[in-house]
């Protein structure tokens, strides 16, 4: 295989695989701790997609053990590939989830640009399609033939380019809905100060959606670039646009966990790192 062909066009780093593997892990773990001990079910997708950011360091990890250019072997190369291409798209459907279960706890529905029953089921049907082309796409990828490649490289584009307009209506949504209760407050608002902490969930909503929408950019203009183009022969993108922004993403909900908003209002278990916090339930 010349270099022409080469799955990597530079020399994975060990090292830094090895630290990502780590790090993702750790989050993961804590994750499904969380998720375990409050109950908070809907952040299932959210651990599978930390447990995707770990393997697909793994493999990466792997590939950086091998004997370099253009002895590559190309199963690790779309392993890796495909696991952290689509890893954020299990960020998201819990996050859009998030939204849906704030506003559930503030009674606020009727402050929603979509129906809190459809809410959900809106975008997270988009991140499926996005889910699935990135998926296939990368698969694609594979391919000894230039004509399958460019093919499952155009695909992978269109679930990007999905995932960041799916992402762009959900920001807009969560910020209307943000301003209504700010402009005015629900009864249970009112009545309940300690619920006005949602505040922090939604800022954590926006965090998280922009590194994620900010990431996607950078993996589109990847792919419009192609396999031999900048971003994608220079590893540093890898890590610096799509492994850091991932694992900040994991440390805010970590920190700003979901069970939160539910605990203050209907009480049951909270979480903040592996601290659980016991919360009694407030009166209608």
């Amino acid at each position: 295989m010349g270099a022409s062909s080469a799955p990597y066009y530079y020399v994975p780093s060990l090292e830094a695989a090895i630290i990502f593997v780590v790090l993702f892990m750790a989050a993961t773990i804590l994750h499904a701790y969380q998720m375990w001990q409050t109950k908070t079910w809907f952040l299932t997708a959210f651990c599978c997609g930390g447990f995707f950011e770990a393997a697909g360091y793994i493999v990466r990890a792997k590939s950086a053990t091998e004997s370099g250019i253009p002895r590559y072997e190309i199963g690790p190369f779309v392993a890796q590939n495909m696991l952290l291409l689509v890893a954020p798209a299990l960020f998201a459907a819990s996050i859009y989830m998030e939204l849906g279960r704030i506003s559930e706890a503030l009674r606020a529905d009727t402050y929603l640009l979509v129906r809190r029953q459809r809410l959900t089921g809106t975008f997270v049907t988009g991140d499926v399609i996005a889910f699935f082309s990135q998926l296939g796409g990368s698969g694609l990828m594979a391919s000894d033939s230039n004509s399958v490649r460019n093919i499952g490289r155009i695909i992978a584009i269109v679930g990007l380019v999905v995932q960041i307009v799916f992402f762009s209506c959900f920001i807009v949504a969560g910020v209307m809905f943000h301003r209504r209760l700010r402009k005015k407050p629900t009864q249970r608002l009112l009545e309940q100060p300690q619920a006005l902490r949602y505040e922090r969930h939604m800022h954590a909503i926006y965090g998280t959606s922009v590194l994620i929408f900010a990431r996607s950019i950078v993996r589109v203009v990847e792919f419009v670039q192609g396999l031999e183009g900048y971003i994608a022969t220079h590893q540093i993108f890898i890590f610096v646009f799509d492994a850091v922004p991932m694992f900040v993403v994991m440390l805010i909900l970590n920190w700003i966990h979901p069970s939160e908003i539910r605990s203050l209002v209907n009480g049951g278990k909270m979480a903040k790192w592996v601290r659980l916090i016991e919360c009694a339930p407030v009166s209608s």
